[in-house]
């Protein structure tokens, strides 16, 4: 399973924010302080400092965090492509803002100025991508290994897995809130998802979708009679198509 085409296309608010996390990181890491951007008590609520805090959204604290996280936010492209760049914007401004009013809530509540108790880097993205990730992209394929049943997805749950310990207390409080912040969104918390499309009328008969149209469904998981379908029905729209296949999926 992959996140459909390779690179960035039809992914530009994607790309945006995966090269503003690894500019951050690295020249933080040439300054020799993204150790130093973890939230605390301290931080937040005695000594505030928004440049802090905004950069604590985009920079990682180490290289290794850094190759998953921008590993997973390069996946993640796939609800973009789904969506479309406007909506996974929104989806991005909510998760961000979300998950750090939970992370503020849990460090006053921990009240422990002696430590940074959060480390730094768009964890609450990350994380609340999963719980999309984990509703709405369906499995293309299953294998055995010793004894165990696996997915084309359990590389992302591990990758997810490897991100939310590699700091331990520090990055786990952090993914935790994107959780929350990403279960608010897909329960529709204030209206933040737009309604349903509605969806135009099928093409005539003798109209073709695109090949490429084709592939980029199949790739996502879905199975390529349904995909033409879709396309059919969405006038090679790839993204009211695969709005289409999901709802089906949820039926």
């Amino acid at each position: 399973m992959n996140g459909g085409p390779s690179g960035f296309n039809n992914a530009p608010v994607t790309k945006t924010f995966v090269i503003a996390s690894a500019i951050f990181t690295i020249f933080l890491r040439i300054k020799g302080g993204p150790d130093k951007l973890g939230l605390s008590y301290q931080d937040i609520l005695r000594n505030p400092r928004l440049w802090k805090l905004i950069l604590s959204v985009f920079a990682f604290s180490s290289t290794s965090e850094m190759m998953f996280g921008l590993y997973l936010l390069y996946y993640f492209r796939v609800f973009e492509r789904q969506i479309g760049s406007n909506k996974y914007l929104v989806f991005i401004l909510f998760s961000v803002i979300v998950s750090l009013l939970f992370e503020i809530f849990a460090v006053a509540l921990l009240k422990d100025p002696s430590a940074n108790l959060l480390t730094s880097g768009p964890y609450g993205l990350i994380f609340a991508s999963f719980v999309p990730f984990y509703f709405d992209i369906p499995v293309s394929t299953r294998f055995h290994m010793f004894s165990n049943h696996f997915s084309d997805k359990s590389f992302i749950y591990l990758a997810g897995v490897q991100l939310l310990l590699s700091s331990w207390k520090r990055s786990i409080l952090p993914g935790i809130c994107g959780i929350l912040a990403g279960s608010l969104y897909r329960l529709n918390i204030f209206g933040i998802r737009k309604a349903k499309r509605t969806y135009p009328a099928p093409m005539a008969p003798s109209t073709e979708p695109a090949e490429d149209a084709i592939a980029t469904l199949v790739s996502m998981g879905f199975d390529r009679s349904s995909a033409r379908q879709a396309l059919v029905q969405a006038r090679n729209d790839i993204n009211t198509a695969t709005n289409i296949l999901l709802e089906a999926l949820s039926h």
